[in-house]
């Protein structure tokens, strides 16, 4: 018989139930958890410290760092304790906490990559006017904006998941508390709740790639023309980098969110961890740790200049924007 609850507490039942799995994938997770805080912080830190980097650029990057570093946080110790000794068990308050603020920094990503997006396309495709289109007052409306809409997202979905009463077996098909497998737990109807969140994370997630994917476009159209041949394979190929991560990172939330409700199945774990535990991890070797910028400053001769091409390495004679000073 199904009993009902209003405030149950829930059962998360991981990425799997093979006993002879559980071992292996608390070392795998474990040893990503932590490249993910060292790579992070380690940037943060750097950033920081070094006046050559004190560019919007790498504000940016820091405040992508923060949110890799919280909705990680979020994600990955519970999973690694459940993964180590068994207990999977939630409270429906720790549930929902997890849940909300998994849904803001994970929002407030996306929006940071957009302004990033528009950074290296104001830098690379218009240098002349970069030092008024991406002021410090800019840059910190930007950052701002991301985070406003990230909460106020966050609200929404949390409390269109949240907001109904529970029915038994009260377990979570899922390694943390996500919108979908809750959903299926609960005795009213939510279908109306679906479509909202469905919409909501459709304007945060088609509205953020629309954005990156046009600036982009734009300025792999001004790489590929440039005049010296290894600056532009060199370009082409740190941009061509920036996307696959980002195609990744989209292409999973989009499998995510952007489906019926009725398709989701345990393929939704599998995706679910490039977003959450992989991306986190790649995203400051992929955008900060390869540019030689970030390698000047880790050497001895941490008072280099930064060159236009920060993210996607533009011509020296397009002129420099590390006068730009955000911090």
């Amino acid at each position: 018989m199904r009993e009902n609850h209003t405030r149950p507490e829930f059962i998360l039942l991981g990425i799997t139930d093979t006993s002879w799995a559980q071992a292996p994938l608390f070392g795998l997770f474990l040893l990503i958890y932590v490249v993910t805080l060292v790579g992070n912080i380690g940037l943060m830190i750097l950033v920081w410290v070094a006046p050559s980097l004190h560019t919007p650029m790498y504000f940016f990057l820091t405040h992508l760092s923060l949110a890799d570093i919280c909705y990680s946080t979020i994600i990955s110790p519970k999973m690694l304790t459940d993964l180590l000794f068994g207990n999977k068990t939630i409270s429906w308050a720790g549930c929902m906490t997890q849940f909300h603020l998994f849904a803001l920094f994970l929002t407030a990503e996306c929006h940071l990559l957009a302004a990033m997006a528009y950074d290296r396309h104001m830098a690379i495709c218009h240098p002349l006017s970069y030092v008024t289109a991406v002021s410090p007052q800019v840059c910190w409306q930007l950052v701002a904006w991301s985070y406003l809409v990230a909460s106020l997202s966050a609200l929404i979905y949390t409390s269109c998941t949240f907001g109904g009463s529970f029915c038994g077996p009260r377990r979570v098909d899922h390694f943390f508390c996500d919108a979908s497998p809750v959903l299926r737990l609960a005795c009213s109807d939510t279908h109306g709740r679906e479509v909202t969140i469905f919409a909501l994370a459709a304007a945060n997630g088609l509205g953020t790639s629309v954005v990156i994917l046009l600036s982009y476009g734009r300025v792999l159209h001004t790489v590929l023309g440039m005049r010296l041949a290894p600056s532009r394979a060199r370009a082409f190929h740190t941009c061509a980098s920036h996307l696959a991560s980002v195609s990744v990172f989209y292409g999973t939330l989009f499998f995510m969110y952007l489906q019926p409700a009725s398709r989701h199945g345990s393929q939704d774990k599998v995706a679910s961890v490039f977003y959450t535990v992989v991306s986190p991890m790649l995203n400051p070797f992929i955008y900060s740790l390869r540019n030689k910028e970030v390698k000047a400053a880790l050497g001895k001769d941490g008072a280099a200049t930064a060159s236009l091409g920060n993210l996607c390495q533009g011509p020296p004679s397009q002129g420099r924007i590390s006068s730009q000073n955000v911090f």
